[in-house]
């Protein structure tokens, strides 16, 4: 008796432990092994325009409208634009502050004013915020393949 109390205990802690490691994929079914911090992703890229990437990171801001793209804390004050091959599929609304792991491509792009200007209305920015955006803007964005959304 003392034997199945202690396995039916044993059951419940590992399902809890599982429960709380909770995943959701997105895209391509990928894997965290191999990500690297998105803070070390500009010094990897040095003098590319694209590459290769799986990274791991931390949301700042997600599309309001539909999840289209999100922006992840690459340090320093700075973000990243993270859209989605083909517009193939989107990430829940709801996950600002989330561990995510994107893989796909990271590139060094400019982006014109009007992409700019459309991703602050979907940001849900003020006409004014808005039209203040008169520069195109070089970054580091990323297109990614697949994506993991920590829970």
């Amino acid at each position: 008796m003392k034997r199945l109390f202690f396995l039916s205990l044993l059951l419940v802690a590992s399902v809890g432990a599982f429960a709380q490691q909770e995943v959701s994929y997105h895209g391509k079914k990928i894997t965290e092994k191999g990500a690297i911090p998105a803070t070390q992703l500009a010094a990897k890229m040095t003098d590319k325009t694209e590459m290769p990437a799986k990274v791991e990171g931390t949301v700042e801001s997600v599309c309001k409208v539909k999840g289209c793209w999100m922006k992840v804390k690459t340090g320093d004050g700075q973000t990243m634009r993270v859209t989605f091959k083909d517009y193939g599929f989107f990430v829940p609304k709801d996950i600002v502050g989330k561990t995510v792991v994107v893989e796909g491509t990271a590139e060094t792009s400019t982006t014109p004013v009007a992409d700019l200007r459309h991703y602050a209305q979907d940001a849900g920015k003020s006409k004014e915020e808005i039209a203040k955006i008169t520069e195109p803007e070089k970054a580091l964005t990323f297109v990614a393949d697949g994506v993991i959304v920590k829970k």
